[in-house]
């Protein structure tokens, strides 16, 4: 929101200085975002009217000029001007020898032989424009000698009010006038705002098919109004410096009135709605197969969706946003207007702006809530000041009102009010800020009964009402209180759930650092990674390739690797915390997982440890560190994104909980990497059980070590080893590990050698031989019986 201070005043004037003003402004919860002047400085400039032309005696472009300065000159001063549209009797500035303009000095000077005794100016050489094609043309009423800073008003600045979405009531003067009265305790008065008198019955009939949509719709016609008058120069200076064009008079008042009051209107030419007899507006939705050129230029197929005023034949408008180019007041053929003033719902223009790539003021405004109390009121001012510019006849006001919103009462409560903001306001100086905001209430013992008023949408509930009175009393009135608490430790069991944060810290150690990547995607890795036909699609992606939500974690690690190698990173472990978004038939699913990925050296470079990359079994290894105390399994499994032959599935609790390995090599050569990576990916929920470990009595008796190698098939896998002998293991083995694998000539084809650690011990004796070898030989037998192998001697 942009507006002149100069205007604003006009309204409301505390006395305090611009910049105070932007602080108080801040304080309250309107952000100032900048307070710039209209116009650089320059000084000696006045208005002038040319009294006479000559051509220049040695210069063809150039013209030798008589120019009336009033009392700055007793007699008109000689100046050569340039300028393509000099002409005689037109009013212009003009600075006179010993002025300073933003870019140079005026002094007497000669040009090409005669004397010139100041110069004539254009927009752009007093810095008001960037580019001007000629002299600053004045209207003839500008009074002769006049200083032109101050018939421009050029003595002002622009504030420029960085709005949150809730506070539309300062989308206007109003709202901001009023803000600033109650936020100063002044005075403010609004523009009189008297009823037209109807001077011709004509009327435009009006149809709503959509109460909810439009619950207040208002309109009038004016006829024979001139548009070949010039808009007063008061008006466009309030349009420009708000940042509007001029267009036309009629275009530029209900502007004026949409700056000025918040209420967006609309002109329509009146004979481009429908025949004279058959005269008629309708409010309703689009229908199928139609479409509207708009003012902007653009031809636009209209949805259903979408509110229109329409004639009996076709859409005139697109309601609430932007007029049709056809029924546009133009100053070529418009004598006649049909004026609109109307309430639309903000839930029937709210998203339009997004999905036509483009938005006005007018859905600015509507979409956020305008107040409806001032629909019509903007409307009488609107016909005021076109019949005050413009001239015409006025007709009377067709109104159509259905259910507007209701604003009902809020029960603030004292002692709610104190314990919110720490402060004990009292009864008389809570009465006094709900004044100021021109709030209606009622005191009911300690409780406050307040009616939102029109304009607030934002004011609902108890603290809505509070936060005003905060605003109000000051924000940096409040006393900081430190908090008074109890402080003591809360008890942390050691069962329970892993907390993200020990994720993160167990991730750390291990020497991985964290990466954060969109849960959008491209549709590509979906296919490639996780062979997923049917990912969760988005109806507005913010970009082609990240067109749908994520069902794995891989996508976006390989995408933060390719970044790393095209930048010499040599090594990378890098891992994620996300959600990843899974179709299940026809229920969605929000899973969370982590993941990792390591490409490069397993170890930083140094002289004391040969470098070998890091494989299957390091990544491995770090999974078994998240996993801790749980019962895990690694079976060898294919994932799409994964070597065949180099991942497996990783079981926690005999579940499927994710998986690990290394890329396929046909994913290298599709993202031009130039060496693999081992990844892993984990369900979250896979670390939510912890248990603790069972504890033991220390035996004080020494332990005993036994060494078996058995002779198996190559397709037996050392974990089915490992856990049939833990299941057939008698109380004194404490341990068994593997220590050894051989595969050579001396083993028959298809078999292999493995060696298993062995360590007995009893807390209450030492062991014989014969114990020993009981335990020993018990297990061997287990695996002869299970899996057919043999001791290898």
């Amino acid at each position: 929101m942009k507006f002149s201070e100069r205007w604003l005043r006009t309204f409301v004037n505390p006395a305090c200085s611009s910049e105070e003003l932007a602080h108080i402004l801040t304080m309250a919860g309107l952000e100032v975002e900048s307070v710039t002047p209209v116009a650089p400085f320059f000084d000696n400039v006045v208005v002038a009217e040319i009294v006479s032309i000559q051509k220049h005696a040695n210069a063809d472009r150039l013209n030798v000029c008589l120019v009336d300065v009033g009392e700055a000159s007793e007699t008109c001063l000689q100046i050569v001007c340039g300028a393509q549209n000099v002409a005689v009797g037109m009013k212009t500035a003009c600075a006179l020898a010993g002025a300073r303009l933003p870019e140079l000095n005026i002094r007497k000077s000669k040009v090409r032989g005669i004397e010139s005794f100041g110069m004539l100016c254009s927009a752009k050489e007093l810095g008001l424009a960037d580019e001007a094609e000629g002299l600053l043309d004045l209207p003839h009423e500008a009074q002769v000698g006049i200083d032109f800073r101050e018939y421009y008003a050029l003595d002002d600045r622009i504030f420029t009010l960085k709005l949150t979405p809730n506070r539309a009531d300062c989308l206007g003067m109003y709202g901001v006038a009023r803000e600033i009265a109650a936020i100063t305790d002044t005075g403010f008065v609004l523009s009189d705002i008297v009823p037209v008198k109807d001077e011709i019955v004509d009327q435009v009939a009006i149809h709503v098919d959509q109460p909810a949509a439009c619950p207040l719709y208002c309109g009038r016609v004016v006829r024979s109004v001139a548009l070949d008058v010039p808009t007063p120069i008061w008006v466009t200076r309030c349009l420009e410096r708000s940042g509007l064009r001029p267009v036309n008079p009629v275009v530029d008042v209900i502007n004026y009135v949409m700056l000025e009051t918040g209420q967006p209107m609309h002109a329509f030419d009146l004979d481009c709605i429908g025949s004279e007899a058959e005269r008629a507006l309708y409010v309703r939705y689009a229908q199928a197969q139609e479409s509207l050129q708009l003012l902007n230029g653009e031809d636009l197929s209209l949805r259903e969706n979408m509110l229109v005023i329409a004639d009996a034949n076709k859409p005139l408008a697109l309601a609430g946003i932007m007029g049709g180019r056809e029924s546009g007041v133009e100053q070529a053929k418009t004598i006649d207007i049909f004026l609109e003033s109307a309430y639309f719902s903000p839930s029937v223009i709210n998203g339009k702006s997004f999905e036509l790539g483009f938005t006005s003021d007018s859905a600015h405004r509507f979409e956020r809530g305008v107040d409806f109390s001032m629909t019509r009121h903007a409307l009488e001012r609107a016909t005021a000041m076109i019949i005050d510019i413009c001239g015409g006849k006025v007709g009377p006001v067709t109104e159509l009102k259905h259910d507007l919103p209701q604003r009902d009462v809020v029960e603030v409560r004292l002692r709610r009010i104190e314990k919110i903001l720490g402060v004990d306001l009292g009864i008389d100086l809570v009465s006094s800020y709900l004044r100021r905001l021109q709030f209606n209430f009622l005191v009911k013992e300690d409780v406050f009964c307040v009616t939102p008023p029109a304009y607030r949408f934002d004011l609902a509930i108890e603290e809505d009402f509070i936060e005003e009175l905060a605003r109000i009393h000051g924000y940096d009135q409040i006393p900081a209180c430190l908090p008074k608490a109890r402080m003591y430790m809360l008890p942390e069991p050691e069962t329970g759930s892993t907390s993200i944060a020990q994720i993160r810290q167990i991730m750390t150690t291990r020497d991985y650092q964290e990466v954060i990547n969109y849960a959008f995607v491209d549709k590509d890795w979906e296919s490639d990674f996780s062979r997923n036909a049917s990912p969760v699609a988005l109806k507005n992606p913010i970009a082609s390739h990240m067109s749908v939500m994520r069902s794995s974690l891989f996508g976006g690690l390989i995408s933060n690797l390719q970044f790393n190698l095209n930048r010499k990173q040599s090594r990378v472990r890098i891992y994620e915390i996300g959600r990843c978004f899974l179709n299940e038939g026809s229920i969605r699913k929000e899973v969370e997982y982590v993941a990792g990925l390591c490409s490069g050296s397993a170890l930083p470079e140094q002289w004391d440890v040969p470098e070998h990359d890091a494989d299957f079994f390091d990544v491995k290894m770090d999974v078994e560190t998240l996993l801790r105390s749980k019962h895990v399994r690694f079976e060898p499994a294919v994932h799409p994104a994964l070597h065949p032959g180099k991942s497996a599935q990783i079981l926690v609790n005999q579940r499927p909980s994710g998986w690990l390995g290394e890329l396929h090599p046909r994913w290298l050569n599709k993202y031009h990497l130039p060496r693999t990576a081992v990844l892993f990916e984990l369900r979250i929920d896979a670390l939510a059980a912890e248990t603790l470990p069972v504890m033991r009595v220390l035996s004080k008796y020494p332990p005993v070590r036994r060494d078996i190698a058995i002779v198996v098939d190559n397709d037996v896998s050392v974990h089915g080893l490992l856990e049939a002998m833990y299941a057939a293991k008698s109380a004194v083995i404490s341990e068994i590990a593997l220590f050894d694998l051989y595969s050579g000539e001396k083993l028959e084809p298809g078999k292999k050698s493995l060696a298993f650690r062995i360590l007995l011990q009893d807390i209450e004796k030492t062991l014989t031989d014969q114990e020993i070898d009981l335990a020993v030989t018990s297990l061997v037998d287990v695996l002869g019986q299970k899996f057919g192998v043999t001791l290898r001697h």
